[in-house]
């Protein structure tokens, strides 16, 4: 692989920790701490941490509703997350975004949007304000493959190609829009990249597994849209091990074709990659692994003694 060790010890301890903290996610969800919807990233860790770790600070994300792992991989604090998640007044918005809509200025990361495709529009108009400002920042949006039926997508892609604006268009193609496969939503099914071709924009397919393959394929990409070429699609391949939300027993899909892809589990391939050409060891990962779990406990404490908002936050922000 072709990273420096401290970057392999960082990439792989932030994929664990979006892991750990989903799947704490997951059980207070069902102690009734976490309310509402509720949309896990366990299985897509590899595409968040490849893609934002080749940003630079002025870049901005933008994100869907799936949106833990961006938040987390883009260094949102996990305790400001998880207060976020359970309602309380510590959270990044105080409570009153929840788990679809995270949100940090400060980290140019420009929330999660519950509306399918909501985001890509505003990708465009972020898009446009760097070029007006002749700024060589970027723009990284990521949607899924329920997006792409949108027509917010199509209008979108038209205008950044138009314009030739710096936005990465990110396709995480899981297979499923909620319950529905992409074979039975899309007519070119898993080959959806090729979409970018009806407005000119170069775009490409890749494993979504493979964090080395992101990551590069990302770098790629924000070197071209840097230099004024304009927009780059890219579809990652990808799997959510768990159902489109908490609240979906994933019916539709059969064992062999999870245990499938749960053999190609991104943590473990980038460990046993990582160990083999010696850029960790044992002693790293089990150090990993005791630093991730206090983080996410600490995380789930600091939420669960957070006070609520107070009823008069009901008032606050409210914009007539």
């Amino acid at each position: 692989m072709p990273f420096r060790k401290n970057e392999v010890l960082e990439m792989y301890e932030k994929m664990l920790l979006i892991r750990r903290f989903e799947e704490n996610c997951g059980r207070l969800y069902m102690e009734g701490k976490i309310r509402g919807f509720l949309h896990l990233y366990i299985g897509e860790e590899a595409i968040a941490v490849g893609s934002i770790s080749a940003l630079r600070e002025d870049d901005f994300v933008i994100s869907h509703y799936r949106d833990h792992g961006h938040a987390i991989s883009r260094g949102m604090e996990p305790h400001i997350v998880m207060a976020e998640l359970m309602g309380k007044v510590t959270g990044s918005s105080g409570g009153k975004g929840g788990s679809m809509h995270l949100f940090d200025i400060s980290k140019r990361f420009m929330g999660g949007y519950a509306i399918v495709g909501g985001q890509l529009p505003i990708a465009v108009g972020l898009g446009l304000s760097l070029k007006y400002r002749k700024q060589d920042a970027a723009v990284l949006c990521f949607f899924g493959d329920g997006a792409v039926n949108e027509g917010e997508f199509h209008e979108a892609l038209n205008l950044a190609s138009l314009w030739k604006l710096p936005v990465l268009f990110f396709l995480e193609n899981n297979l499923y829009g909620m319950g529905t496969s992409v074979e039975k939503s899309h007519a070119s099914g898993n080959d959806l990249y090729l979409k970018a071709d009806a407005y000119k924009i170069p775009s490409a397919q890749i494993d979504g597994m493979n964090l080395s393959e992101v990551r590069l394929n990302t770098e790629q990409a924000l070197q071209a849209i840097r230099t004024g070429e304009g927009p780059v699609f890219i579809e990652a391949l990808t799997y959510r091990y768990k159902g489109h939300s908490v609240a979906d027993p994933s019916n539709y899909r059969n064992e062999k074709e999870v245990k499938e892809w749960e053999s190609k589990d991104p943590i473990v391939l980038f460990r046993n990659q990582s160990l083999a050409d010696g850029l960790m060891a044992q002693d790293d990962v089990d150090l990993i692994s005791e630093t991730v779990d206090s983080i996410v406990a600490e995380a789930v404490k600091f939420a669960e003694t957070s006070e609520y908002p107070p009823p008069e936050a009901l008032y606050e922000n409210v914009y007539l």
